[in-house]
């Protein structure tokens, strides 16, 4: 690119005026170019390999093939398909010499590149679309290219990441090209339903059919930050709605903060990403042998007043979920959204190795201060924060991965917002898919456990409770407010409500106890969660040994006593 406009003239130290084109003869094409971000020139070897602005740090757009080297284990990408090219299906006038042109100027034959390689050693699939081909639109062979790659994908056990860059369907393929949103989507299910990993990276810009289509198919979905994603252009938006969008509309943040994407991974890092997720989901990582013979369960004193366990379990300094699991797990890879209206910050979920085990860990999240409390929603979900904690949990049981979760809320958010976007059915549906999951369950209660807002998340196989935390139907200050019209009564109410781990312990409501120094767990970390650790891997590894019926009962039968007669 030559940044010189050879209309114009410019200055030269002597004060000289000569044509701009002289001067540009003097200066080698590509040696510097303007960031499309903040408009500055910038001299082109300080891009780095990543292409990043050092002005602003935006990113240019890069090529497939510079896109793959930049995640792929050197020397060992082998590209399939390389010279397969479309027919003219509608006879589009000049489309084939548009194609041959294209094929000829460029290092590509198509808007993608496929083939297999390996990232961090994982051997993977791999798709990059590229820009630079008719705007990475996606015709007949884009779509037959993607296509072959899952079908590889599914015939050698493998998982495929698919880097996805396009302005959507290729206008001069018709009809055939929107047929290419159903071919791939019907080769990802196949794959998908086989068990296997799909990860999408979306990079700017994905629009229109791709990314109405398999962008947002991804076990996992990634972008890259600011990058382009929406699915009709802005300016149609703008004229239908006779509105102006924000600025920062269909941004990659844009489209994480209302659900849709799991993360945003800078250029540099997403090399390591995509390799401990494909580490974690592809590996069969067996934990180091541990003698747990001589494990021995807590059973806990006779604890301290019930409403003063009340206090300990609401206390701003108790250790949160992210606190927990930061603790606790290793190469913890967090993921976002509920694909379909936000992310809710009450829920934290994610991927990690404990003991060098996979599992999945969902928590319900609070604050230590007010703005932490503010960004969490004080750890009352929405139903999109259970639909999200649902979206983790399944996946966990498509790739095989017990599931921990931890519980401190004080109930689901209850609010008009909510209850218009089914907060009931949220709930329902997490007990109903709770039920029937294939892999191990245990859930914790480190604070508050309350109400049907933490039953979401404790339909288990095994339910613990820290010694200064709480489990009950409700509040003690709802429970006086509604029983005795008295929210004042609050501390009769709770040494009534049988809210205390020793109480829950005898009525068979839970099935242990996680012991905590006197003045609460966040004074000693190590003593609680080193024994929850052990506990951990002795609850799941007897857990994972059952056959799947004999787990599905016992389920089922743990929860089908209560009340029985």
């Amino acid at each position: 690119m030559n940044i010189f406009n050879r209309k114009k003239y410019v200055t030269v130290p002597q004060g000289q005026r000569v044509a701009a084109e002289e001067a540009a003869n003097r200066v080698p094409d590509g040696m510097w170019v303007k960031c499309t971000k903040c408009d500055k020139v910038v001299y082109n070897k300080q891009l780095g390999e990543y292409k990043i602005c050092p002005l602003c740090g935006g990113y240019f757009r890069i090529s497939a093939p510079e896109m793959i080297a930049n995640v792929i284990d050197e020397g060992s990408f082998v590209a399939h398909d390389v010279d397969l090219v479309p027919e003219n299906p509608i006879n589009y006038p000049g489309y084939e010499e548009k194609i041959a042109k294209l094929g000829e100027d460029l290092d590509i034959k198509e808007a993608v590149v496929t083939g297999r390689g390996k990232i961090h050693g994982v051997d993977t699939m791999i798709c990059a679309m590229d820009s630079r081909f008719i705007m990475g639109s996606m015709g007949s062979v884009v779509g037959e290219k993607i296509t072959r790659a899952f079908e590889a994908a599914l015939a050698d056990k493998l998982p495929i990441v698919v880097f996805t860059a396009s302005g959507g369907a290729r206008m001069q393929e018709g009809i055939v090209s929107l047929m290419q949103m159903g071919k791939v989507s019907a080769a990802v299910k196949r794959h998908s339903d086989a068990g296997l990993l799909y990860t999408t990276v979306l990079t700017d810009p994905t629009t229109g059919g791709v990314s109405a289509s398999f962008a947002m198919q991804g076990d996992i979905i990634l972008a890259e930050p600011k990058a382009l994603v929406g699915f009709a252009g802005r300016r149609v938006i703008e004229q239908t709605i006779k509105q102006k969008l924000p600025e920062d509309f269909q941004s990659a943040e844009f489209v994480l903060d209302h659900g849709f994407i799991d993360k945003i991974v800078p250029r540099p890092e997403m090399r390591d990403t995509l390799g401990k997720l494909l580490k974690i989901h592809c590996q069969k990582t067996t934990p180091a042998p541990q003698d747990t013979s001589k494990f021995e369960y807590y059973c806990g004193g006779e604890g301290v007043e019930p409403y003063t366990a009340v206090e300990i379990a609401r206390k701003v300094t108790r250790p949160t979920g992210r606190d927990i699991i930061d603790y606790m797990l290793t190469d913890f890879v967090e993921i976002h959204g509920d694909r379909n209206f936000r992310d809710d910050g009450a829920i934290v979920g994610g991927i990690g190795y404990l003991n060098g085990m996979p599992i999945t860990v969902v928590a319900t999240q609070k604050g230590h201060n007010l703005e932490e409390n503010v960004a969490c929603n004080f750890g009352q979900p929405h139903p999109e924060g259970y639909r999200k904690a649902l979206r983790i949990m399944k996946q966990a049981e498509k790739f095989g991965r017990p599931i921990l979760t931890l519980i401190n809320t004080s109930g689901a958010y209850p609010a008009a917002g909510a209850e218009e976007r089914g907060q009931g059915e949220a709930i329902a549906r997490s007990l109903l898919e709770m039920a029937g999951f294939t892999v191990p369950v245990v859930a914790v209660i480190v604070g508050e456990g309350g109400s049907g807002g933490a039953i979401a998340l404790a339909l288990a196989d095994r339910v613990f409770m820290f010694e200064y935390s709480m489990y009950s139907i409700l509040s003690p200050e709802g429970f006086a407010s509604i029983l005795w019209k008295d929210g004042k009564r609050a501390k009769e109410a709770a040494a009534v409500m049988k809210l205390r781990p020793t109480d829950l312990m005898e009525l068979g409501i839970i099935e242990g106890i996680i012991p905590e120094v006197e003045t609460g767990f966040e004074n000693d970390m190590g003593h609680s969660l080193n024994y929850l650790e052990d506990l951990l891997l002795k609850e799941f590894g007897k857990l994972g040994a059952l056959p799947l019926d004999e787990l599905l009962d016992g389920r089922y039968q743990r929860f089908r006593k209560f009340g029985s007669y």
